[in-house]
């Protein structure tokens, strides 16, 4: 295995783990506003709020360390990315901006505002499909390299049905993963009037969330044919991912196991994210940009190799006692005591 490869596997570990930890928080928010408005809130709030305290604070580190990765390995992305997607990633630090500044403001004791609460609910869905974009474009014929100069091309972005198709599959998945973690978090805390209504939007959202993910397979066979033909040949995994997901429905539908429901939802992702993951290699941007093209020198890319196993040795250890001392304590969980973060 080549230092290219190694690479860009731990960096898409790393955003694997944001797709799944911010999932969590980007459906929470819209979970919260879409009950506020249906005066369910009540219902649930409490338990968004106890699995919020504790967490959003981290939430960015996966994103974090993979931009930092990408330019590290990577430098040629920062050209092409960086230009193409000035406008895109702006609007989508702009959103995070606003979905930060209402954890500063509702988080710790100011007087709840609904409009702040409709820009967590809004920005739940518009940061991902806003960094949805990343994907869509790596898969070539949205970006020109004129004489040097890289352009995104805006008319054919917004008018690509392969674009639109990516952007609801981010929205779905957001929303059912979401729905499937709060789903388990419900039972913890022993609320069964949560977890009823949290259980029904897991359910809900379970079908469109596979479903787009079918469809935006088979439009891929539009947009990129070699990528596509690449997925086909790794076949298995995704009909693994396909059996996750049919077990974690029938354990949520016979109201079993919420937690390994999770697990089996986190799998599905899992082998789906990395087979397309590995099927789109060597290229980062089709077909201008590789995993070999502007790699950074050998010893730099040890050095990030090592830095970068050695933050997920210290990460997930860090999340794992935030979750056991915070997040799922007896005491907390059941609302009988508060995180004091």
């Amino acid at each position: 295995m080549t230092y290219e490869v190694i690479g860009i596997s731990v960096l898409w570990l790393f955003l694997y783990g944001y797709l799944i930890v911010a999932s969590v928080d980007f459906g929470a928010g819209f979970f919260s506003y879409y009950t506020k408005r249906n005066n369910k809130n009540h219902i649930i709030h409490n338990i968004i709020q106890r699995y919020l305290s504790p967490v959003w604070e981290v939430t960015n580190v996966f994103l974090v360390f993979f931009f930092i990765g990408v330019v590290g390995f990577f430098p040629s992305t920062a050209y092409y990315y960086g230009t193409a997607l000035l406008i895109p990633g702006s609007v989508a630090i702009i959103l995070l901006a606003l979905r930060g500044s209402y954890y500063a403001f509702a988080t710790y004791g100011a007087k709840e505002s609904k409009f702040y609460t409709f820009l967590y609910g809004a920005t739940g869905l518009l940061i991902p499909a806003s960094l949805s974009t990343v994907l869509t474009i790596s898969e070539g014929g949205y970006i020109s390299v004129d004489n040097g100069t890289v352009q995104l091309l805006y008319g054919e972005l917004f008018t690509s049905i392969y674009s639109w198709g990516v952007v609801a599959l981010a929205i779905v998945s957001v929303l059912f993963i979401s729905a499937t973690f709060l789903t388990y978090y419900a039972s913890r805390a022993k609320d069964e009037q949560a977890l009823d209504l949290l259980r029904r939007y897991a359910l809900t959202w379970s079908f469109p969330a596979i479903g787009m993910g079918i469809i935006v397979f088979f439009l891929l066979s539009q947009r990129n044919v070699e990528h596509y033909q690449n997925m086909l040949d790794l076949w298995w995994v995704f009909g693994l991912s396909v059996l996750a997901f049919i077990g974690a429905f029938l354990l949520i539908l016979k109201r079993k196991s919420y937690g390994t429901a999770f697990i089996m939802v986190m799998i599905q992702y899992f082998t789906a994210f990395f087979g397309y993951g590995a099927a789109h290699l060597p290229y980062l941007l089709y077909p201008h940009l590789t995993i070999y093209d502007g790699f950074t020198n050998e010893t730099m890319a040890i050095s990030l190799i090592v830095a970068f196993v050695a933050g997920l040795l210290i990460l997930i250890p860090s999340l794992y006692l935030l979750m056991k001392l915070f997040l799922f304590d007896a005491d907390y969980v059941e609302g009988n005591k508060h995180s004091g973060i």
